[in-house]
């Protein structure tokens, strides 16, 4: 008879990982566990293993299941694994099968209605995971996985794509000054990050595709895996201290990926986040006001090698001023503090250092 972990023992080395390596043969049980890994191994996937027959049937699905019925995400069928790995998280040493840090998205139990070479019907009942999955083979290992339920009452899907909201010119300060917030004008790229199963997806204003410009900024999808959001803020390029429009004018449009990768070690960008306008299903663009946003949005604490959340004043007009002439930057950006985002719309002002 087959001995089901042949091939997961194959792939490892007790004395090298400290994943579970049973060297007995499994026995069939009845149980029906599943959890979920969230796996930072070469790149981000999340492990979904479903107890059968007294190992766990596993799939490796690099954006995570899908949270409404609006997509499929591929799921990679890998090799059974032993049912002590139900709790394993840890670091799997580099080198090694699968190295990388791995720990516990979700756990549960699930109900199977359908299980069959080329489909598999299951019911989650997680602490984070729940309703009905349908994965299906579409050819050799590949698998697709799809929610077969409606979701979360109240969630909506991700935008395709949002307007930026617009500041228009204004003389001096807005005289009701303690119901405005102020951020520094960075004369950066207006660039809004659709962050989903770890990855990112970068537009500019006009919507154009700027993903493949910015390779450095990628990695903010996987920091803030497994939430998602949609974020508004500028990429800005340094020359020393000074914000540098020509050093950002030289990461536009790379011939191809190994160009923009040169570029981005040359002259490396930061991604300057100042506003949140969807998060985990919920979209924040007209019932939530903007100090609520920048709450939420400073509550995600984005700080990375190239991301960070700039602070804001509220109510603080002339120290904002101030600040921006120190750092030599041409003004700031006011924004009532009761305001709902409104994308195309010029319901922001933009005051010059100076302007008071």
């Amino acid at each position: 008879m087959t001995d089901r972990l042949d091939e997961y023992r194959r792939k490892r080395d007790a004395r090298r990982t400290p994943e579970p390596v049973p060297r007995t043969r499994p026995r069939p049980t009845g149980g029906n566990r599943f959890v979920i890994q969230q796996h930072h191994a070469r790149s981000l996937h999340w492990d979904v293993r479903l107890e059968r027959d007294g190992v766990l049937v596993s799939f490796a699905v690099p954006r995570g299941l899908p949270r409404d019925r609006a997509r499929n995400h591929l799921a990679k069928h890998t090799e059974d694994h032993p049912l002590e790995y139900l709790g394993f998280a840890g670091e799997i040493p580099a080198g090694e099968y699968g190295g990388g840090h791995m720990t516990i998205h979700d756990h549960g139990t699930y109900e199977a209605d359908k299980w069959r070479d080329d489909e598999i019907g299951v019911t989650f009942h997680g602490d984070r995971t729940s309703g009905r999955y349908v994965f299906f083979r579409t050819g050799g290992q590949d698998w697709m996985v799809r929610r077969m339920d409606p979701p979360e009452p109240g969630w909506e899907s991700m935008p395709e794509a949002v307007e930026p909201m617009l500041a228009a010119r204004a003389a001096g300060l807005p005289p009701d000054d303690k119901d405005w917030g102020y951020e520094l004008s960075w004369a950066g790229r207006r660039t809004l990050a659709y962050v989903s199963g770890g990855r990112v997806r970068l537009t500019d204003a006009t919507g154009t595709d700027v993903t493949s410009w910015y390779p450095e900024i990628r990695p903010l999808g996987e920091a803030l895996a497994p939430l998602e959001a949609v974020l508004d803020g500028e990429i800005v390029a340094f020359d020393g201290p000074a914000v540098s429009p020509q050093s950002l004018e030289r990461r536009k449009a790379p011939r191809d990926s190994a160009a923009a990768r040169r570029a981005a070690e040359r002259t490396p960008v930061q991604y300057l986040i100042y506003d949140l306008l969807w998060l985990e299903g919920h979209s924040t663009l007209e019932l939530v006001r903007y100090a609520e946003r920048r709450e939420l949005l400073d509550g995600l604490n984005l700080a990375g090698d190239n991301w960070q959340t700039p602070p804001y004043f509220p109510g603080g007009g002339e120290f904002a001023l101030e600040t921006a002439a120190a750092q030599g930057l041409s003004g700031v950006v006011a924004k009532r503090l009761d305001s709902p985002y409104l994308p195309g719309r010029r319901s922001r002002l933009w005051l010059t250092v100076g302007a008071s």
